[in-house]
C-alpha cells in the first residue's frame, strides 16, 4: 500500500537536513516511535505502539538508512517488524524529500506498507488516514525539537507513549467523512435543479 503525505517545517532546507542526521531525535519526534538500540551503519533497533480504539499495537523491529542523498535533500529508510503478540508483521521503505518552500521546508513522505494481521483488518482508507494524522503531529514535533536545538535546549527525550487511537481515531473518520461527502454530494453542486 503506496501512503504520500507531505508537511511543511518553517525552517530552512539546510537547518531541517541537518537534523534529519540525527536518527534518535527524528524518531522522538513521531508519536509512538523509539529506537532502542543504535545498531552502527545508519542501522537502528526500535518499537512503534499505536493504539486504535480497542487494538494496542507494539511493532518491535529494526530500521536502516538505505540511502541518504545530500544534493537531493532526499533519504529512504527501509524498516520492518513483528508484532510484539504475533499477530502481524509490517514492513515499510520511508522515502522523504525535502524542497524550498519559500523561506521554509517542505517534507513529501512516500510509505510503501505492507501489514499483515490485527492492523491490517482497518483498511486501506483508515491507515492512510492514521498515517496522515500521525504525521501532522510529527509536523508539530519536528518543528519544536528544532527550535529547541537552536536554542541550545537538549532534545525532549522522553518516553515514549502510543499514539493514541482516540483522537487519531475521532481525526481519522473525520477525513473518512470529509472523503465521502465529498465523493457523494459535490459532484451534485452546480447542477441544474
Amino acid at each position: 500500500m503506496l501512503i504520500s503525505n507531505h508537511f511543511d517545517v518553517a525552517q530552512p532546507v539546510e537547518k531541517v537536513w541537518r537534523f534529519f542526521d540525527n536518527v534518535p531525535d527524528v524518531a522522538v519526534c513521531l508519536p509512538g516511535a523509539e529506537i532502542t538500540e543504535d545498531l552502527g551503519d545508519e542501522n537502528y533497533l526500535g518499537r512503534v505502539s499505536v493504539r486504535m480504539g480497542p487494538v494496542a499495537l507494539r511493532f518491535d523491529g529494526k530500521a536502516a538508512i538505505a540511502e541518504r542523498d545530500e544534493q537531493a535533500k532526499r533519504i529512504v529508510v527501509d524498516a520492518a517488524g513483528s508484532e510484539q503478540r504475533g499477530r502481524g508483521e509490517a514492513s515499510m521503505k520511508v522515502t522523504a524529500v525535502l524542497t524550498r518552500q519559500g523561506t521554509g521546508t517542505r517534507v513529501a513522505v512516500t510509505q510503501d506498507l505492507q501489514i499483515t494481521g490485527a492492523a491490517a483488518q482497518y483498511g486501506r482508507g483508515m491507515i492512510s488516514d492514521v498515517s496522515s494524522v500521525l504525521m501532522r503531529d510529527f509536523a508539530t514535533n519536528l518543528q519544536e525539537a528544532i527550535t529547541r536545538k537552536e536554542r541550545g535546549e537538549a532534545p525532549a527525550h522522553a518516553a515514549p507513549t502510543p499514539a493514541r487511537g482516540f483522537r487519531i481515531g475521532v481525526q481519522a473518520a473525520l477525513m473518512a467523512l470529509k472523503r465521502v461527502f465529498a465523493r457523494f454530494f459535490l459532484p451534485y453542486q452546480g447542477s441544474p435543479s
